[in-house]
């Protein structure tokens, strides 16, 4: 009986020393690979909070836009467009993450893979190429008629990034809920488990953790849209806590529009456009523009936290 050769499968020194290049080169190429990536993250977050922190304090938070031309506070602030942002997309997510979570379950528990699985799988995929404004347009559309024309408030907004928001929810969920192992499905139903209660009780529970996740990337994929609110929430100068009644403003508004006023109000090379105490509108525009959109990135890190913290206080405890 004839033994395998080993000795002809024994790394020699060259081939050693070429592994061990190809090693480093590959370590070379990814560290670069991250640095691309990362340096143009790391050099937005720097240029926003250089020129964001000289007007973020304690008044631009709890003051809003109304009143500020030829009034006693002229820098106005932010207290408006950070409630409109937060009630809006609180709307969007009780609109978008009980559908998105109900389609999930749908597609991977209950339909077999069927010609309505695929339809739905398709209008999902449209849905998810759709341009922001388009999602405005259709939901201003669809409020002024059943409404009436000129229908516009928070809640039209809401519904606006909750087409947005649910392609998001709903294949971050399918994913989650498909990689949860079979075996714990079977066990449950072995047990006598109705199958609605091993869906709420286990599968959920076990890929709570994804889903949270699809959430907030839900969220961060929406709270930074400009041109559907513009349509469908309109601005306002004025804090209004209403989420069914009247325009309310959006930080990503704010930000669009402190950059297009100052823009236009003080023309290079003009000595036009300075306030009482001789500065620069376009200045003071500009400040605020860069401190909203510093807030909302904040923002941002913020519900990012608190999505991390709920799946992990939630998740499934393994030994």
């Amino acid at each position: 009986m004839r033994t395998p050769d080993f000795d002809k499968f024994k790394p020699t020194r060259s081939s050693l020393a070429a592994r061990k290049r190809t090693d480093m080169l590959m370590r070379v190429l990814i560290y670069a690979a991250f640095l691309v990536a990362v340096i143009p993250l790391v050099s937005v977050l720097y240029t926003t909070i250089v020129h964001g922190i000289t007007r973020f304090d304690w008044y631009f938070l709890t003051h809003n836009m109304r009143g500020v031309v030829g009034g006693l506070y002229p820098y106005g602030g932010i207290l408006h467009a950070a409630v409109g942002t937060l009630e809006i997309t609180l709307g969007a997510m009780v609109i978008s993450v009980p559908l998105g979570i109900m389609t999930a379950v749908y597609l991977v528990e209950y339909s077999a893979k069927k010609r309505l699985h695929k339809t739905i799988s398709f209008f999902i995929d449209v849905m998810s190429g759709i341009p922001s404004i388009v999602a405005g347009l259709f939901a201003y559309s669809m409020f002024s008629l059943i409404f009436g024309p000129g229908t516009v408030n928070g809640f039209v907004g809401s519904a606006a990034l909750s087409i947005l928001m649910i392609p998001t929810i709903v294949r971050s969920t399918e994913e989650m809920l498909s990689i949860v192992p079979v075996d714990l499905r079977e066990a449950a139903y072995a047990l006598g488990v109705p199958k609605s209660r091993t869906i709420v009780r286990i599968v959920l529970r076990t890929a709570l953790p994804g889903i949270v996740s699809g959430v907030i990337l839900a969220i961060a994929r929406v709270i930074g849209e400009t041109a559907p609110l513009l349509i469908a929430a309109g601005s306002i100068s004025s804090t209004n806590f209403n989420l069914f009644s009247g325009r309310m403003t959006t930080l990503p508004v704010y930000v669009y529009n402190e950059f297009q006023q100052g823009m236009a109000s003080c023309p290079a090379g003009s000595a036009l456009g300075t306030d009482a105490w001789g500065v620069c509108v376009p200045g003071i525009r500009m400040e605020r523009a860069w401190a909203a959109a510093l807030v909302l990135i904040l923002l941002v890190l913020v519900l990012n936290g608190i999505g991390r913290l709920v799946a992990k206080v939630f998740a499934v405890k393994t030994k």
